[in-house]
């Protein structure tokens, strides 16, 4: 009989979803559109995201530029921004808000580190969390005679391969992240 690890599967991807996810709003000296993914806006009585009410481009490697739909829209985006404490400096012009990241310092990057580190295990733990909870199952099935104990081992193994393999992209995901902050 074999065991269907579809769930635990589908866990470990949302894992990895999590922390790309997590890592993305993470920011670094580059500009990215990314950052923004998590603030919103009060547009017409509504919370919403900055890329549902403007366009946003990547001017240059430090800069983003923020061009509402509705000009009247500016100063909301304006103000958003600045309560989201992003660490960024936000002018307002006539096209909209252009959105300039400064250079990082040795200690922010090293507070960025510590971040990634907490979010990269964070993840770690939800994988393990995942992987404990199956193997449990496996336990279970096996004590009541639903999977002969060879299978048990054999399942064990497979579901260790399917750990391994969300942990190596996860660890490649960081350390991606890790050169990105360090350049």
């Amino acid at each position: 009989m074999s065991y269907d690890f579809s769930t635990f599967k589908k866990r470990l991807n949302e894992a990895k979803d999590w922390l790309l996810q997590e890592l993305s709003r993470v920011r670094t000296g580059r500009a990215t559109p990314a950052l923004f993914d998590g603030v919103r806006v009060a547009s017409y009585g509504a919370q919403v995201p900055i890329n549902n009410i403007a366009g946003v481009t990547v001017e240059d490697a430090r800069t983003i530029r923020i061009a509402p739909w509705e000009k009247d829209q500016i100063r909301a985006i304006e103000s958003a921004i600045a309560s989201a404490n992003l660490g960024v400096s936000v002018i307002v012009d006539d096209q909209g808000v252009r959105v300039i990241f400064p250079e990082l310092t040795a200690e922010r990057r090293e507070s960025l580190l510590k971040i990634v580190k907490s979010k990269h295990e964070d993840a770690r733990v939800s994988v393990r969390t995942a992987r404990d909870e199956v193997w449990e199952d496996i336990q279970k099935k096996e004590r009541s005679g639903e999977i002969p104990e060879d299978d048990k081992f054999r399942l064990k193994d497979e579901m260790q391969e399917n750990v391994d393999e969300t942990n190596k992209s996860l660890d490649a995901s960081v350390e991606r992240k890790k050169k990105e902050i360090s350049v």
